[in-house]
């Protein structure tokens, strides 16, 4: 080992750095994480810095943002996550489970933007090949595409200088490394350092790169935590793989909500975009079926209709088991027990299962009401109307508490033919009285009344 470099562990979940090994990361806890990695020492930089003339302040008020800043990728569903388009100079990256659409949809992406400026693809991953046959299935033939398989960041960079492309991506990230670090690639440090140096090339050259980025068993980001900071925005995809849809979600974005989702739907000419997500989770819905009931849920500022479904049996056991597919487990077991406490329903002796059909997973509270209607629903063996929605958040007390936009929930189960639509009370008071005569609107203050409702 050279005198000038230094043994250190680094955690892989937080880049937490110690002299000495671990089981468990003194900084977040998470065991068997520390790794030997072996870094250069860097000399210490003098106490008293010197004024420097290349370094020289700009205006805000002098920068200028009349003209154009952002490319559009082709898929109305991803300019959306993403703000509106790809910002000049931006670094994203796009991380996902294998198999789940990350390479698929920026090769198409680079069918559309290819016709247009010229692209920079960096296979890592894949030789040029293999790309070409991917590129054939998905009816790719963008004559401005640039393919280098290539994993030495430094060289990449080089050429991107020379050749000053309009767009460059990545695939991925986890592949590429600097000669100078003698750790492995996808190490903690490689994927530290490759990203600095792809993000101060784009920075530079004011040209937007995407990475692609792997994620670990947990479903989390892989590598240090620090490669979440550099990049400009972070996108998420979600879904099963064994299912068609796919979800894109923003966890990051420095030019745009992160409250905005894309829907896509897998084909055999690879992702499409779903424009009306509703009418996809609600295709095959069963007819006068108990434990089932529609939700209306906001993904950023767009309603989304989704069904909630409910099921009670007897327990086998001493102990009743819950479980919830695409809905918070602990939040389920709370609704469980306002119901038990303020409506008096006994669940302790039967097990409870939530699942929300089409796989899309529901962080929005007011799916409280629905979850709930369908738990009942299930347990009495009622069958709730067709053509009723219901949101609303549930306090402990049992009351249900108001949601926002209302309006546009409201909008859209009307527009997909609903009639009836249970809704909190403060929220009913506000509504237009024309949107109170084209569809009926049901106050209700408590989980009590909301009950009464169905029964």
């Amino acid at each position: 080992m050279s005198p000038k470099s230094k043994t250190v562990y680094i955690c892989s979940e937080c880049a937490y750095e110690s002299s000495k090994w671990y089981g468990q990361c003194p900084s977040c806890g998470a065991w068997n994480t520390m790794t030997e990695e072996v870094v250069a020492s860097v000399k210490s930089a003098s106490a008293a810095p010197k004024a420097s003339s290349a370094v020289k302040a700009v205006n805000l008020m002098d920068v200028r943002t009349d003209t154009e800043q952002r490319f559009k990728t082709g898929s109305p569903e991803l300019d959306r996550v993403l703000g509106g388009g790809l910002v000049k100079g931006s670094v994203v990256l796009l991380c996902g489970e294998p198999g789940i659409g990350k390479s698929t949809i920026l090769l198409q992406t680079c069918d559309f933007l290819g016709s247009r400026f010229n692209v920079l693809y960096v296979a890592g991953e894949e030789s040029v090949s293999q790309i070409k046959l991917r590129a054939d299935r998905l009816k790719v033939f963008a004559d401005k595409l640039y393919i280098i398989n290539e994993t030495d960041t430094q060289s990449v960079c080089e050429y991107i200088l020379s050749a000053k492309p309009d767009v460059v991506i990545v695939d991925s990230i986890q592949t590429m490394s600097l000669p100078e670090i003698s750790s492995t690639p996808g190490s903690v440090v490689q994927v530290r350092e490759s990203a600095s140096f792809i993000q101060r090339t784009a920075k530079a050259l004011n040209i937007p790169v995407i990475l692609v980025g792997h994620v670990n068993k947990d479903g989390n980001i892989a590598g240090p935590k620090v490669l979440e900071h550099i990049v400009d925005a972070v996108l998420l995809f979600e879904g099963e793989r064994n299912m068609s849809y796919r979800i894109l979600r923003a966890v990051k974005n420095r030019y745009g909500s992160t409250n905005e989702i894309g829907v896509f739907e897998m084909g055999n000419e690879g992702l499409k975009d779903v424009v009306n997500p509703s009418l996809l989770f609600l295709s095959g819905r069963p007819e006068n079926a108990s434990g089932t009931c529609i939700a209306c849920i906001m993904e950023g500022t767009r309603p989304i209709l989704a069904e909630v479904q409910g099921l009670i049996a007897k327990s086998a056991y001493g102990t009743p088991r819950r479980m919830a597919t695409g809905f918070d487990y602990n939040r389920m077991s709370m609704i469980i027990a306002v119901m038990e406490k303020r409506v008096g329903l006994n669940f302790g002796e039967c097990d409870s299962y939530i699942n929300v059909a089409g796989g899309i997973r529901i962080y929005d509270t007011s799916a409280d009401l629905p979850v709930a209607l369908s738990l009942v629903s299930g347990f009495k063996n009622v069958v709730i109307n067709h053509d009723l929605v219901a949101f609303g958040e549930i306090g402990l007390a049992g009351e249900v508490r108001s949601v926002q936009f209302c309006e546009k929930r409201v909008i859209e189960a009307m527009r997909l033919g609903f009639r009836h639509c249970i809704v909190p009370y403060h929220n009913a008071v506000s509504l237009p009285a024309e949107l109170k005569r084209q569809i009926n609107i049901i106050p209700v203050k408590t989980i009590a009344d909301a009950i009464k409702v169905i029964s």
